[in-house]
């Protein structure tokens, strides 16, 4: 009985989001600390099988309450039946015969949740992956962001282009979102950078911070749609911040990339509305001597650092306010760390 095997890792948004959602450029890595393992074994019918974000157990009508306000009703599974369904259409509209064979589906994750890392998005890419494997089929690699993109939108979910284009190449992208050529193409242009030339970053997140992505995209969409000056202007200065960061990678100046990622957060802050406890976040670890800017839509944060003095004390200072700081460890492929540092493998 066959088994495929697929993986994808959360990523951190480093510089030009959110503006990959509205035609910008942005700069992202993949880091392989957490993620999503999915399984596909040939079975007699097509069954996909619920995993922990799909959990309809809990210990009190408090915790329901609260599940329910941050998660929603709806968990993995229509992600993996939305991405089937996409890929399925893809074969057929391009006259690929696929064996006949179902499967059943089962994925592990332990992304944090509602941090802004993407763990909805790794389940989706984790899924077209393992797909493409099972029934031995190849999309072009530029391709399959959009496939799990527009397997997102039918479930109504608000999100761009970034997160899923990262999590198919992992390592560090480029991305330009060039409204004409997007439109022409069905995809942007992704240009991959040596992660070496991202030098010292961190990771900071706090759990107890979750808040759904969307609703703070909800309001700058609409903005955006309607031609607002403001808006505008400001996701052309997102694009700008990328395209900066994109010369000062390659030119190893660090002092501008660090400048470029307060810019980023400090953009952000005039356009969209920054919940307190999240602003603070960012302002403990810039206290610390770090650049600090949101890995995503909040409760994580992502900067560089200088040394392991300031890592220190720049781990102390988020952990007084409850967050955890990591090192990430950049996804360079869909290879699966050794055992005893998958730690998605005992979620």
């Amino acid at each position: 009985m066959e088994k495929i095997t697929a993986c994808s890792f959360p990523r951190a948004g480093f510089l030009g989001n959110p503006s990959d959602g509205y035609y910008g450029k942005t700069i992202s890595f993949a880091f392989s600390d957490f993620g999503v393992e999915l399984t596909l074994v040939e079975s007699r019918r097509m069954k996909f099988v619920p995993g922990v974000v799909d959990d309809a157990t809990f210990a009190s009508p408090e915790e329901l309450v609260r599940d329910v306000r941050l998660y929603g009703y709806y968990g993995g599974i229509r992600l993996l039946k939305a991405v089937s369904k996409r890929f399925f259409e893809y074969c057929m509209d391009h006259g690929i015969a696929l064996p006949r064979r179902n499967f059943t589906a089962e994925y592990r994750i332990n992304i944090p949740r509602l941090v802004g890392l993407s763990g909805s998005s790794a389940i989706c890419s984790a899924m077209l992956k393992g797909l493409m494997a099972f029934y031995e089929v190849e999309i072009p690699i530029e391709v399959r962001p959009t496939l799990c993109l527009e397997a997102e939108r039918e479930l109504g979910i608000n999100c761009g282009f970034q997160d899923r284009v990262i999590q198919i190449y992992n390592g560090l992208v480029y991305m330009d979102f060039d409204r004409e050529y997007l439109e022409a193409h069905g995809h942007g242009r992704y240009e991959r950078l040596d992660p070496k030339l991202l030098g010292s970053v961190y990771i900071a997140y706090d759990a107890n911070r979750a808040e759904e992505s969307g609703k703070a995209h909800a309001d700058v969409k609409r903005r955006f749609e309607s031609r607002q000056p403001d808006i505008i202007a400001a996701m052309s200065e997102f694009a700008d911040i990328a395209e900066k960061g994109r010369a000062a990678l390659l030119a190893g100046r660090r002092d501008e990339l660090r400048r470029l990622v307060n810019a980023n957060f400090d953009l952000r802050a005039r356009v969209f509305s920054i919940a307190e406890e999240n602003r603070r976040m960012v302002m403990t670890a810039r206290s610390a001597g770090a650049s600090a800017k949101f890995a995503g839509s909040g409760g994580a944060i992502v900067g560089t650092f200088e040394g392991e003095d300031q890592f220190k004390s720049l781990e102390r200072s988020l952990a007084l306010i409850g967050c955890r700081t990591i090192r990430p460890t950049i996804a360079v492929d869909d290879t699966l760390p050794s055992s005893g540092s998958a730690p998605w493998r005992n979620a």
